[in-house]
């Protein structure tokens, strides 16, 4: 199970290193630093992407953090009483621990034995004479656990056993060990025995194998049961885990976001590890918003706590975003206190990560004879050691000769790099092998090397056949360049909307670079500077305000004067009626003023639209307001309770959009604005293809006091359907029509096919804000509400346009 790696070494520190580093973890009783080492090792060994094993991940976080390596290991016999000879082991001295077990009888001796046993079986590295010691005392302990015939000790040296056999790659033996005592423990209703055997189990399975989320799930609920939150959580991480590296990634993020929930609720501040992997997936799903967020709170985290142990790995994500942002100079700054820290405290390996994104933000920022420089001189004093960073240095290196038009040496070392992927072929470096596959094929293509080209798309293509989930711009660009190389222009026409609509989704972040400034400020800048924010924007609102109020003055002043204009005309007109001549230059004279007051008019519909579009601008103003509010919150009610106030602000933000664009601007054609609205609400809950609509609405138009309180209603009724109807990530419709019943007579009607609601409800939710809202929005229409369950729930609403209009109007 081991892979050796000369990596290890480098991260045996000298102990007066350790001694400056002081984390915040002595507040922590022995389940949360059993919980802390498992938190760190396990995204040692992820972030690192199999470079180190996981043994060496462990030492790393147990000596970083000042905890002794054995509490990894000791879980099932430690139980923070003293521990028979584990001062001996946690130094290594082998020779004293012998001697005591010379003396030793009984548990303590099977406690000694499981020590040693462990000691040279979790060493990092792979040695063969480590593995012959570990059976050795492990044998031991199993022969003395059936001794004493206590059945504690005999599942956990069984237990030891298996881990064994796993380690030295006779998985299916070890399979039979831990099946055994699994089987036993059900036995004898022994949940706690249970949930340790198939918590280890589980533990050793690859995450590629089905077996292993059915067994470490039920090892979550064993412990929930038993109210160990502690290894609950460590055992949902494990889960989460697997989710990361089988690329089923909404619901990794869905996962790492309960578990800072579950964090939060026993006590445990070191939250930092989830928060920067939470960076990494919204970073990867193009959401750099809350990337940044996440990012910017693990360093923050790093300060509250105190504990910049691993401060390289905070400050690389957080330049990582920042690079993104278009904010290289920044990302620079950040990857050179990543890169300083790595250096100088404890090696990680994700400063040489950081080494080559300074390169790449280098290169962004247009230097990219001085990133050449750069990578030469860094390679040079610290050539890298892994598989995994001598691919990526070759990689960054081929794309900088490439961005400089040096295709001879681009070529070299793209490969160079393909050299390096063709070795890596776990999951945890998927994603790069694939991609730098795939830009190789591109280098290829731009050079017009089209056979070539051919080889490295065809290993990109093999690599993804096992992987149909991912997908980037590089590789719809990689597709649409081979079909129209091929003739398949349809194709290629297809694979160019699925890249531009990726690359639109990445570049979206470039045109709205004002706003993400104002969230790096609102990030990063103190409390009063966010209050003057704040201020200034209630200032400017008002100021906006007053000019609407002086344009409806300017307006009404203006109907007046020309109602007085019209009145003096008419008198004129009569008095020279019986001059034909006279009346003939009058005519033209009303003429003019007819086009003159037509054009006043016109101004006046003109006013009004700018009424409606200010409207809608103050009604955004307030979203965007409550969208900063609620960076604030980690309540996740106030942050629902701020999200839905503004669907519902959005609803009717909509209708003054429309009644700005449209010719007509009384009146509101209903089958656009639904739809348009139903669009929106499906991309504020990311549904995909999970829950789809299907709406149906007559060609008719409303006025505005009958359109607002519909889109209000609509908004709560297809918000609660998304929320309630369909748990668990089922799939489902939702059905939408709105129709003519008679004449002025309308029927509104939202349904679905999911579980329906509780017929028994009580009061209380009854009468939820929600609920209350369709009430009070309905009795505005003189309208009647009812509610059925029919295969799902069915929400009628039956109203009447007490004043018709001409449905026939120009549709907006």
């Amino acid at each position: 199970m081991k892979r050796p790696h000369t990596f290890y070494l480098i991260l045996l520190i000298t102990n007066s290193l350790f001694a400056q580093i002081a984390p915040a973890v002595a507040k922590y009783d022995l389940a949360k630093k059993r919980l802390l080492i498992q938190s760190c090792s396990t995204y040692l060994f992820n972030a690192n992407q199999g470079a180190i094993d996981v043994d060496s991940a462990v030492v790393v976080a147990c000596k970083a953090y000042k905890l002794p390596v054995s509490l990894s290991y000791t879980e099932g016999f430690n139980d923070g009483t003293k521990l028979i000879g584990s001062e001996f082991i946690d130094k290594g001295n082998i020779t004293s621990v012998l001697k005591l077990l010379a003396k030793s009888k009984g548990e303590d001796q099977i406690k000694l034995l499981l020590q040693l046993g462990s000691f040279y079986l979790f060493k990092p590295g792979t040695k063969p004479q480590d593995l012959q010691n570990a059976k050795l005392y492990i044998d031991k302990a199993v022969l003395a656990s059936n001794q004493s015939k206590i059945k504690k000790w005999q599942h956990q040296s069984l237990l030891l056993l298996g881990k064994y056999y796993y380690q030295a790659n006779n998985p299916a033996e070890g399979k039979k060990i831990f099946l055994q005592v699994i089987d036993e423990c059900r036995k004898q209703n022994d949940k706690l025995g249970l949930a340790e055997a198939l918590d280890a189990y589980g533990t050793l399975l690859f995450n590629l194998d089905p077996e292993k989320e059915k067994i470490l799930q039920e090892a979550v609920s064993l412990y929930a049961s038993l109210g160990l939150e502690e290894k609950r959580i460590e055992n949902y991480t494990k889960i989460t885990t697997i989710y990361f590296w089988t690329n089923k990634v909404n619901e990794a993020k869905k996962r790492l976001y309960q578990n800072l929930a579950d964090l939060r609720k026993i006590g445990f501040t070191h939250e930092q590890f989830a928060e920067t992997t939470i960076a990494y997936i919204e970073m990867a799903m193009h959401n750099i918003p809350n990337a940044l967020y996440y990012a910017l709170k693990s360093v923050k985290r790093m300060d509250a706590e105190k504990d910049y142990t691993f401060g390289d790995i905070f400050y690389m994500r957080l330049g990582d975003v920042y690079n993104h942002y278009g904010h290289h100079e920044e990302a620079l700054e950040l990857y050179k206190k990543s890169i300083e820290i790595g250096q100088h405290t404890i090696d990680t390996g994700t400063w040489y990560k950081s080494f080559y994104s300074a390169v790449a933000a280098l290169s962004l920022k247009g230097k990219t004879k001085e990133a050449i420089v750069y990578i030469n001189s860094m390679t040079e004093k610290h050539p890298p050691k892994s598989t995994f960073d001598k691919m990526s240095v070759a990689y960054v290196k081929a794309n900088s000769y490439d961005e400089i038009k040096d295709f001879v040496k681009a070529e070299k070392y793209f490969k160079e790099t393909a050299y390096y992927a063709q070795q890596l072929n776990g999951p945890e470096t998927f994603r790069e092998v694939v991609h730098e596959y795939i830009i190789i094929a591109l280098f290829y293509i731009k050079i017009n090397k089209p056979q070539e080209a051919k080889f490295y798309s065809d290993k990109a293509a093999a690599l993804l056949k096992n992987n149909d989930k991912y997908d980037s711009h590089a590789l719809q660009l990689l597709r649409y360049k081979t079909d129209s190389i091929n003739g398949d222009f349809k194709g290629a026409l297809e694979r160019f909307k699925d890249y531009k609509k990726i690359m639109d989704s990445v570049h979206g972040v470039d045109k709205n670079k004002q706003i993400d400034e104002l969230k790096i400020q609102y990030e990063t800048a103190n409390k009063e500077q966010k209050i003057k924010l704040l201020n200034d924007q209630d200032k400017l609102q008002k100021s906006e305000l007053r000019k609407s109020k002086l344009l409806n003055s300017v307006s009404i002043w203006s109907l007046v004067l020309l109602l007085v204009v019209i009145a003096l005309l008419f008198n004129r007109y009569r008095l020279k009626q019986r001059n034909h001549a006279k009346l003939e230059i009058k005519e033209k004279e009303i003429n003019q003023k007819n086009i003159n007051l037509k054009h006043l008019l016109d101004e006046k519909e003109w006013l009004l639209k700018e009424i409606h579009h200010r409207v809608k601008n103050n009604l955004q103003t307030v979203i965007s307001l409550l969208n900063s509010q609620s960076a604030y919150l980690e309540n996740d009610m106030a942050l629902s309770a701020i999200k839905n106030s503004q669907h519902r602000i959005h609803s009717m933000s909509l209708i003054h959009q429309k009644l700005y664009n449209s010719e007509n601007i009384s009146t509101i054609n209903m089958p656009n604005y639904i739809k348009e609205l139903v669009e929106y609400l499906r991309d504020s809950f990311s549904l995909g293809q999970r829950i789809r609509f299907e709406v149906k609405i007559d060609p008719l138009e409303l006025d505005v006091a009958h359109a607002v309180p519909l889109g209000l209603i609509l908004n709560e009724a297809i918000t609660n359907s998304i929320k309630y109807a369909f748990p668990e990530d089922r799939t489902g419709m939702i059905y939408i029509t709105l129709e003519t019943k008679a004449e002025n007579q309308y029927i509104l009607t939202i349904s679905d096919n999911g579980i329906g609601f509780d017929l028994n409800l009580s009061n209380k939710k009854a009468n939820s804000f929600g609920m209350s809202l369709i009430k009070g929005l309905t009795d505005d229409l003189d309208g009647k509400l009812t509610m059925e369950n029919n295969n799902g729930t069915i929400l009628k609403i039956e109203f009447s346009q007490e004043f018709p209009l001409n449905q026939k109007r120009k549709v907006i």
